[in-house]
């Protein structure tokens, strides 16, 4: 995909990107597609993917209590738990405001490792990386942020998303569903939304603006980005996914540089 090429103009050290289609079939990568970069908060779909296989097997509810007084895993998986971003504190009672958090994941983590006796990280582990076959993918942390992980183990991940193999299609379809709609909120780095739409772990672009996908991106493009430059993106209606990763800090230079990528993606996805 000549479009992929455009990550060589981005004013990052090393960028590596890919792009992979709903059947699974990868349809372009350009770069160090095996290099492992940090993801930051691409981190949190990986986390929630585990809390999703946690809960097809039983060892956890949607909705049984998690986090602060009245909230549960959903509140905690959709940032409606009241918690704050980076820290254990309580700012609005549970379902009434969107305050993206990661203490929020933190605490999920720690909810899922009591609930199944497993190391949140060997959970992960257990749950998603080895069955899809990502032995690049490590979590060295925090649930929310710490990932590391490469370009093709994404792939893998995009993949499965789009085809479910480890979950029941129906509970991914839940994921990329608006938990409590019409909250407003902030976005990292975007500012204040209305609404600031969101899954279970996923985000979801609807009518965002400004957003850091494509203009033409469907309404139903869901997925994350990073503050370490990073992003992965799922675009049901184009039947495709993106993910790119960078060495350099998420800033003005991504905001600049993301949506034309993605637009220029998508033409040639549909072409």
């Amino acid at each position: 995909m000549q479009s992929l090429a455009m990550i060589e103009n981005w004013p990052v050290p090393t960028a590596a990107a890919a792009v992979v289609r709903a059947d699974g079939t990868v349809a372009g990568f350009h770069g160090p597609t095996d290099r492992r970069f940090p993801l930051a908060s691409v981190t949190k779909p990986l986390a929630a993917y585990a809390a999703l296989v946690a809960y097809e097997e039983g060892a956890i509810e949607f909705d049984e209590p998690a986090g602060p007084d009245g909230a549960t895993v959903r509140h905690l998986l959709a940032h409606t738990s009241g918690l704050a971003f980076d820290e254990h504190r309580v700012m609005a009672a549970p379902g009434t405001r969107r305050i993206y958090s990661n203490a929020g994941f933190e605490v999920l983590g720690d909810h899922i490792a009591k609930a199944t006796e497993i190391p949140f990280a060997e959970y992960l582990h257990q749950a998603v990386l080895e069955p899809l076959g990502m032995t690049s993918t490590t979590l060295e942390g925090s649930p929310a942020k710490d990932g590391v992980s490469t370009v093709d183990d994404l792939v893998r991940f995009a993949a499965e998303v789009q085809a479910p193999r480890l979950l029941d299609p129906r509970t991914v379809l839940e994921a990329m569903s608006v938990v409590h709609p019409g909250l407003s909120g902030i976005l990292p780095g975007y500012g204040h939304q209305k609404p600031n739409d969101w899954g279970l772990g996923f985000e979801i672009r609807d009518a965002k603006s400004p957003h850091w996908t494509g203009a033409s991106s469907s309404p139903r493009t869901f997925g994350h980005f990073g503050q370490s430059g990073t992003f992965l993106w799922i675009d049901p209606d184009a039947r495709a996914a993106c993910v790119a990763l960078t060495d350099r800090a998420f800033g003005p230079w991504a905001i600049e540089a993301w949506p034309p990528f993605t637009d220029a993606v998508l033409a040639e996805v549909r072409r």
